[in-house]
């Protein structure tokens, strides 16, 4: 049964098809290596670690389960254990502590599971879909004036030899290499909803196009609330995007308009300086609630409004700009 296994019984049945998954069971313990990521197990659940799995997803009747392979998945992340590989050489018993079992399983039967896993075509789509939904809802509840939501991307750099990735520039290392882009969704507190990641990348307006907006759209419920204010106000939009300048576009500014959906980035081709007269010192309450003075300026036209930031109140430099 393999080092640590005290629930022999438990495994018996289990072999011989009379038991479910075995129940987790959490037990007093000292000395346990890297327990400090257990702190971390309320917060997994509440953000849905466990929640819509068991609808979705099938594993065939064993001692390990849905519940005690996506916990030690988890773990592993927090842990900082980057690949399966390395279960080899951590202590399989008391690693079964932080489990709530008697030890966790083995590399082979962990990578049998998760092929299964894998192999049930689009549940993962549809359980990060169940789950954003859950997010963006209770982030409206949270702002009932109105969603942000701050697009961002990120190359992830590919080291492999499977195939040959389009190249990026990695902005740290200054070049040109085979990688993939991730754009994350995210809350402005930086909570996330969710990414998509692109293999072959045309850009951030393109993707905002063709992959951001419609999982926007799909996955952020428009609650009775909105809808209602919505209809009162038709310059009223259903979320707003934040992204950076990469983003700027006059006709994806057009196209969101037509969605009812509101921009928020960088001018990408600023020409000067605006006067310093327009700026006054306001107070700006942040995402974590802290306020700060920062000298601000406005100018609108035509439905949108150009913003002005002289950053803080000591006015370092000259003032960024941004269109809304």
């Amino acid at each position: 049964m393999g080092y640590g296994a005290t629930r022999s019984l438990e495994r018996v049945a289990a072999a011989l098809g009379g038991l479910g998954p075995a129940p987790l069971a959490f037990e007093p313990a000292r000395d346990i290596p890297q327990g400090g990521v257990l702190l971390a197990l309320p917060a997994l659940l509440a953000v849905g670690l466990l929640r819509h799995s068991l609808p979705l997803y099938q594993l065939p009747a064993g001692f390990y389960g849905l519940s005690s392979v996506f916990l030690l998945l988890a773990l592993l992340a927090l842990a900082r254990l980057r690949s399966l590989e390395q279960l080899r050489y951590v202590p399989a018993g008391e690693w079964g502590k932080l489990l709530g079992l008697d030890r966790i399983p083995e590399v082979r039967t962990l990578r049998q599971k998760l092929k299964l896993l894998c192999s049930q075509a689009g549940q993962a789509a549809r359980w990060n879909a169940a789950l954003a939904k859950e997010w963006t809802g209770e982030a409206a509840q949270r702002h009932p004036q109105g969603v942000a939501f701050y697009i961002d991307g990120h190359v992830r750099v590919y080291h492999g030899e499977l195939t040959k990735l389009p190249r990026h520039y990695v902005a740290r290392q200054r070049f040109y290499m085979r990688a993939t882009v991730d754009y994350w969704i995210n809350a402005l507190d930086g909570q996330p909803f969710g990414y998509i990641n692109k293999e072959v990348d045309h850009g951030l307006v393109q993707a905002l196009r063709d992959d951001l907006l419609p999982w926007l759209k799909a996955n952020a419920p428009l609650s009775d609330q909105q809808q209602r204010r919505m209809e009162a106000d038709p310059h009223l939009p259903r979320f707003t995007l934040i992204f950076d300048r990469e983003g700027y576009s006059p006709e994806l500014f057009a196209e969101l308009g037509k969605e009812r959906v509101a921009a928020l980035t960088y001018h990408r081709y600023p020409d000067h300086d605006w006067p310093r007269e327009e700026f006054h010192e306001r107070g700006v309450r942040l995402a974590n609630g802290q306020t700060v003075r920062m000298n601000l300026a406005a100018r609108g036209w035509g439905g949108a409004a150009e913003y002005g930031c002289g950053r803080c109140a000591s006015w370092p430099r000259g003032a960024a700009r941004s269109r809304r």
